[in-house]
């Protein structure tokens, strides 16, 4: 996985009944653009973040 600042995060809901979190990438600490990565989620909560495998970035402006 790899991102940079501005793309957006995506983890996809395991359960049907909740939805999937999306946030903002606001800084990189991973080689290469790799995580973890410091996100700002949809509901105003900011924190470091190792995506698992339920994960995926969508580039900006994509």
């Amino acid at each position: 996985m790899q991102a940079k600042v501005g793309d957006q995060l995506v983890i996809e809901s395991n359960k049907v009944e909740e939805p999937r979190r999306v946030g903002d990438i606001l800084e990189v600490h991973g080689d290469n653009g790799g995580p973890p990565y410091v996100v700002r989620w949809s509901d105003g909560h900011e924190g470091l973040t190792f995506p698992g495998p339920d994960a995926h970035v969508m580039p900006a402006g994509g």
